[in-house]
């Protein structure tokens, strides 16, 4: 008797691990299947020649309420796409994003700011401002205590770049007044205007001036048509002031 108790018991086992294998394998094929469980659909009789636009016309009903068209996937791929598509940074972004959250910059005008180049040229023309160094110079305002500042030869001078700033509307953003542009008569004055205002970033075209400021400012941007040696850890260099923040 205890032997075939045994037996009994062993086969139920067996039975029992068998059913539920049998579950596992039809709970995950069901789970694999596109569309889950199917109702059976009775035979249907071979359609007459009177019927034959109806139940043709039934079947593609039937057939394109369970798969989708090659277009609405499409579709539904290009909205999947633009979810996880990474936001692009604004501009504004971008800049405290680079002047690494600092909160005064200097900035010297003739090569950087300004068209031309020398003092002397300001003698004999008007003042331009570049209309590509414009936006980042607005940006930098609106949330950067700025100060402008230039050698200038004479007051005549002074008025013209005050006139070409306030003609470009950089005053009116309101993060810039005139009294922050300021000049000086020689390019030791400027360095001095940099160290008293003791700036996070001052950005200048001078390669001496960038030399001697390197140990009093936090860091400074070097603009030079050729890429210059690096000075210092703190120093960086481009081409133009705009092209540092990735405007060209």
């Amino acid at each position: 008797m205890g032997d075939n108790s045994k037996k009994e018991l062993d086969s139920r086992s067996v039975g029992a691990v068998a059913g539920l294998a049998v579950a596992i394998l039809f709970t995950w094929r069901l789970l694999r299947s596109p569309s889950g469980p199917q109702r059976r659909q009775p035979k249907r009789q071979a359609p007459t020649s009177s019927s034959s636009g109806v139940s043709n016309h039934s079947n593609t009903n039937l057939t394109s309420s369970g798969v989708c068209s090659p277009s609405e996937d499409s579709r539904a791929q290009n909205v999947i796409d633009e979810f996880f598509q990474p936001v692009k940074p604004t501009l504004g972004q971008i800049v405290r994003q680079k002047l690494s959250e600092g909160r005064k910059v200097t900035c010297r005008l003739l090569g950087v700011i300004l068209e031309e180049t020398s003092p002397e040229e300001l003698q004999v023309k008007q003042a331009t401002v570049r209309s590509s160094v414009l936006e980042v110079l607005l940006e930098i305002t609106k949330f950067c205590d700025l100060y402008l500042m230039e050698r200038v030869l004479d007051d005549e001078s002074e008025k013209k770049v005050l006139l070409a700033l306030e003609d470009a509307g950089v005053f009116t953003s309101g993060g810039l007044v005139k009294d922050k542009v300021l000049f000086c008569g020689t390019e030791n004055g400027r360095t001095s205007f940099v160290r008293q205002l003791e700036p996070d970033w001052h950005i200048d075209s001078n390669p001496d001036i960038v030399y001697q400021l390197a140990r009093f400012i936090k860091y400074q941007l070097h603009i030079s048509p050729i890429k210059p040696e690096r000075t210092a850890a703190n120093v960086f260099s481009s081409p133009a002031l705009e092209q540092f923040f990735g405007c060209v």
